[in-house]
């Protein structure tokens, strides 16, 4: 359970990150090509903590660089989750086409859950 709670604080800065660069790009790139750009800043930002916090004492055996790259093919799925969600939503209500921010909060606790049982049970699982 501790893990969980870390992940998901975690998750709470990663939506952070997500939410700032998509406010930051949007008028330029449009709402969904802005949330493309954000999710890579999201997901680069979730890796530091989570290999630094989450699973510090489950090491990837991996190269920082290898690492980054499994973490983020994993985190896809739930971010194709997250994303479809997101666009769903800015698509049907308009509510979230006014404002993404809820977009986002409801893309990301659809692909949490995913995304915490790969990383825990496939990048950094316990290799006793």
């Amino acid at each position: 359970m501790q893990k969980l709670a870390t992940f998901a604080l975690v998750g709470a800065l990663g939506f952070l990150v997500d939410v700032a660069v998509l406010y930051l790009l949007i008028s330029a790139l449009g709402a969904f090509a802005a949330r493309l750009v954000s999710f890579v800043c999201a997901v680069f930002a979730t890796w530091l903590l989570n290999r630094r916090f989450t699973f510090k004492e489950r090491p990837a055996d991996l190269s920082p660089l290898a690492e980054f790259f499994a973490y983020f093919g994993l985190m896809l799925g739930g971010g194709a989750l997250n994303y479809g969600v997101y666009a769903a939503s800015i698509l049907i209500f308009t509510q979230v086409k006014q404002h993404p921010v809820l977009g986002v909060a409801l893309g990301s606790v659809a692909g949490m859950a995913f995304n915490f049982m790969s990383s825990h049970w496939l990048l950094y699982r316990d290799r006793r």
